[in-house]
């Protein structure tokens, strides 16, 4: 069992001096790697020395029952070994060191002694590999020496700074990381929990209560790891399952070894795409933590691979699909994330999740985005929103928000959204970490959730109608009113209406083109040297019967031009004619179809946005 837990109010951890001396550890292998490279060693010593660490109270338990029966169950060292894993070499990193000329062989034997999951999280990061070559570049000595005087355990690093270090060092492997990808300050996801438990959550007390936890981008863990031990805090009993999905392949192994110090189920956390696939579709959870990557694209060229053709495989199974409100632009993935936290969600399920303000605010009324902002109005999805400060990240400044949504609103807050601003309620940090310049204090974190909670309108707090939100496109056109003439004006607008038929501009062009024609182009001179004399033989008698008479009705002139262009031209021609020779003219006839109803002039169209609030009154 982990030995120390963070308390609640536990105040932000600067790890920058630990990090920089455990990375330090890497320039004993410069003459091997390369600076970007060094993370390929120091992320799985890294774990490994925080597993021996951690597993050195009950090693020699487990070295006496192994030796006494080497075929014990699995299962049952587990419990010996206090975790979900254990290791039954007789070796650890200062043993090794004492025999330097077989420290390669040794450290191999050393790593097979590890619990079959154990690894499988080595092997994943390449480990044997790398023994492989800091034995052949000679620094394999100097490195697990390092290591091997690192304290790890769990009572000097408890599983929340263990994540910060974990998230530095991953960070400064992967430098080029997108805006939200790593560090979520511990700060902003015991304000995410805070808030995600203040409200219908009463039941979460009862003694051995079982609570699901859900991340569906959950990089090494941290809000896992931080509402693990928050629900920790206010009832021991609970019996916590954290699930979680991870893309990146180191976030995951340094995620995957916590949850096995946490004595998580480790077939609770995958190594996938959220995107490509939903790892636990028969499990609804009751709370669900993300803090999902920022403007990453889903679909085009710049996805992940696969990433596309999944999205729009599981939109297209309809409504009860995670993406059952729309897809929303390809350049950013957030409103996917948002959609699937819901379709996760037991029926008194609660998410929080940190976006940016893309989902608030981008595309128009039509727009994929605009479809799941309704969706989760209509459905009454959406609770509150969170407006934070900015440099409140490590490694963005963005403007960031809260969203909490949920499917079972208490009954005041039934078809409402409130809006907190909490732009201002912060504390400076006395020395920056990275972006980083601001942090929620333990005051700030109860006077934001007090606003919640108190759900009364303030300067700071704002309570809607979620229908204030919800606005539709209409098109608006008005009455189909036309004359209709034969006059040189008219005749002239009418030309570029018959460009499909007939286009003198792209005829001659093609004419006179002096290389050979493509297949294409050939194929179209073909048509229009076909067209041409009708063309001709339409102007020609059209300006022939030139004149200055108006007609202010269709009936009116559709025999006058029926007989001027009879056997010249077919129906579908002969209506763009008509059409071309036609002007808006409000004082003709109002034309409706066989039927009576009333026809509308789409050239007219103008596209008026309404608040579904707003009552639609239709004029003929």
């Amino acid at each position: 069992m982990e030995k120390t837990v963070a308390t609640w109010d536990e105040q932000p951890i600067d790890i920058t001096k630990e990090a920089n001396f455990i990375w330090g550890i890497a320039n004993k292998a410069r003459n091997t790697y390369m600076p970007d490279k060094y993370g390929d060693i120091i992320i799985p010593m890294t774990i490994i020395r925080r597993f021996e660490s951690v597993l050195e109270p009950t090693k020699d338990k487990v070295l006496a029952q192994f030796e006494a029966m080497p075929t014990y169950p699995a299962r049952a060292m587990y419990k010996i070994s206090g975790y979900q894993f254990y290791n039954t070499s007789k070796f650890n990193l200062a043993e090794l060191c004492n025999d330097p000329d077989n420290i390669a062989a040794n450290f191999k034997s050393y790593l097979n002694g590890f619990s079959a999951n154990v690894q499988d999280i080595l092997q994943n990061l390449d480990i044997e590999s790398h023994i492989d070559k800091m034995d052949k570049g000679g620094c394999l000595y100097s490195v697990v020496k390092a290591f091997s005087e690192l304290d790890l355990s769990v009572e000097k690093f408890d599983s929340i700074k263990m994540g910060y270090i974990f998230e530095n060092l991953i960070a400064r492997f992967y430098q080029n990381v997108d805006a939200g990808q790593f560090y979520t300050g511990r700060d902003i996801i015991r304000l995410c929990v805070s808030l995600l438990l203040a409200e219908d959550s009463d039941d979460i007390k009862e003694d051995n209560k079982v609570i699901t936890v859900l991340d569906q981008a959950c990089g090494t863990g941290g809000m896992l790891s931080t509402a693990y031990d928050y629900l920790k805090h206010i009832n021991p009993t609970a019996n916590i399952h954290l699930f979680g999905q991870e893309l990146m392949g180191q976030s995951f192994a340094v995620g995957l070894a916590e949850m096995l110090i946490k004595n998580q189920n480790i077939d609770n956390f995958r190594h996938a795409d959220t995107l490509k696939e939903d790892c636990f579709p028969d499990q609804k959870m009751r709370y669900v933590l993300e803090n999902p990557p920022f403007g990453t694209p889903w679909g085009g060229k710049d996805a992940k691979l696969g990433q596309e053709e999944s999205v729009k495989e599981e939109y297209l199974k309809g409504e009860n699909s995670r993406w059952g409100a729309g897809l929303p632009k390809t350049s950013d993935s957030q409103l996917l994330f948002v959609q699937s936290a819901i379709n996760k969600l037991s029926e008194n399920g609660r998410a929080a999740i940190i976006e940016n303000g893309s989902p608030l605010f981008t595309g128009n009324t039509a727009s994929g985005e605009s479809q799941v902002r309704r969706w989760l109005l209509e459905n009454d999805y959406l609770d509150a929103i969170v407006a934070m400060p900015t440099d409140l990240f490590y490694n963005t400044a963005l403007a960031t928000y809260i969203w909490i949504l949920t499917k079972n609103k208490p009954a005041k807050r039934k078809g409402k959204v409130q809006f907190i601003d909490a732009t201002n309620i912060y504390e400076k940090l006395r020395k920056p970490l990275g972006n980083k310049k601001n942090e929620f204090s333990s005051a700030n974190r109860e006077q934001i959730t007090k606003l919640y909670t108190d759900y009364q309108e303030n300067e700071l707090s704002q309570i809607h109608d979620s229908s204030e939100f919800i606005y539709r496109e209409y098109s608006v056109m008005q009455p189909l009113q036309r004359s209709y003439a034969i006059n040189e004006e008219r005749i002239h607008a009418m030309v570029p209406k018959l460009s499909s038929f007939f286009d003198q501009v792209k005829f001659d062009e093609l004419n006179s083109k002096e290389e050979e024609l493509t297949a294409k182009e050939k194929k179209a001179l073909t048509k229009l040297q076909k067209n041409k004399a009708a063309f001709n033989k339409i102007l020609s008698v059209l300006e022939e019967n030139e004149s200055d008479k108006v007609y202010k009705s269709l009936s009116e002139f559709t025999p006058v031009i029926t007989g001027l262009l009879e056997g010249i031209v077919d129906k579908k021609l002969f209506t763009k004619v008509i059409d071309g020779l036609s002007q808006m003219d409000k004082t003709a006839e109002v034309q409706t179809d066989k039927k009576g109803n009333v026809l509308y002039d789409k050239e007219t169209e103008d596209i008026e946005i309404v608040n579904v609030n707003t009552p639609i009154v239709s004029t003929p």
